[in-house]
């Protein structure tokens, strides 16, 4: 392993240049850059990033035949720690202002810095079963959330999609570009489809299940789970229920968002806060690691430039 480069002396006593909040693709991108920068840096990790979920993504550039993604952040974590990033496994419970400069809050102790990124993510909302049975599915790709990420692999397969309204449909839809065999599950009493929305199913092919569902389990290698029309089982199921955006850190310090909690930010991945950034999925964008890791390039880089015109950036 190669000899970690030392980071620059920190500006004060105690205070960071950066601190970044979450290690998915986003952070641990944003990470890798500002070490290598030479910046003082800390990432504070709740451990559950959404990029951990991917049984073996075949849409990151470079490998051929695919990647897990705890693998993927295991590299990443190395490549970080190995230019000086100190990751910690911790929760932040709030983000304040002190003048240029800002407290991060983890309980009853502190942390300070010059500079914050967000890269929290976003928590898919998922159907109701034992977390077990949902790891398992999952790495088996019988349980799917990302039809750009996946939906190649279930080209010609029977697929299931657990949603309603408008964006099951735009789901339902999209998968049905790879297979012929597309059925539409409500979760609930409540499949909230307007005439406009039953007429493009219709005229895609895919049926249309009302719901409740539940009652998941694997049987004979599919997800199989009751509806309303009795019990059905599916080579993939992809839920598609929405999801909770972690802005609310941002949010609650004074960052605006959108009405869905989305970050806003501009093109150098600025909130409306001076010195808090954001990147990834708690921005509005595509949901992608690539795009995530972009971001998190694009940040780091404005990062870099805002601390240096404050103070000189020099060995």
């Amino acid at each position: 392993m190669a000899t970690p480069l030392p980071p620059a002396a920190r500006p004060a006593q105690g205070v960071d240049d950066c601190i970044i909040i979450g290690a998915g693709p986003a952070g641990l991108t944003a990470a890798i850059y500002l070490a290598r920068f030479l910046l003082t840096i800390r990432l504070f990790d709740s451990g559950d990033s959404r990029a951990s979920w991917i049984p073996r993504t075949h849409n990151h550039a470079g490998y051929p035949d695919g990647i897990s993604g705890i693998e993927l952040l295991r590299r990443m974590r190395e490549q970080a720690e190995r230019f000086g990033a100190v990751r910690e496994e911790a929760n932040v419970t709030a983000i304040e202002c002190d003048g240029d400069d800002f407290i991060v809050r983890l309980g009853d102790r502190t942390a300070r810095a010059r500079s914050v990124l967000l890269a929290t993510g976003v928590v898919n909302n998922r159907p109701e079963m034992d977390a077990a049975l949902h790891h398992q599915a999952l790495a088996e790709g019988l349980l799917r959330y990302c039809p750009i990420c996946d939906g190649y692999e279930v080209t010609d397969k029977r697929v299931g999609v657990i949603g309603k309204g408008r964006h099951g449909m735009k789901e339902a839809l999209f998968l049905r570009g790879y297979t012929r065999d597309v059925t539409l599950i409500s979760p609930d009493a409540e499949t909230d489809l307007d005439a406009e929305c039953e007429a493009a199913l219709d005229a895609a092919g895919v049926v249309r299940i009302d719901g409740p569902c539940g009652g998941f389990a694997i049987e004979e290698r599919q997800f199989a789970f009751d509806t309303a029309k009795g019990r059905m089982a599916f080579d993939s199921v992809y839920p598609a229920m929405g999801s909770v955006i972690r802005s609310e850190l941002a949010v609650a310090a004074g960052a605006r968002a959108t009405d869905e909690g989305c970050l806003e930010v501009d093109d150098h991945q600025r909130t409306s806060i001076p010195g808090l950034f954001a990147a990834g999925d708690v921005v509005k964008g595509l949901d992608q690691i690539s795009h995530a890791m972009g971001e998190a390039g694009v940040a780091a880089t404005t990062i870099r430039n805002l601390l240096a015109e404050r103070k000189p950036i020099r060995r």
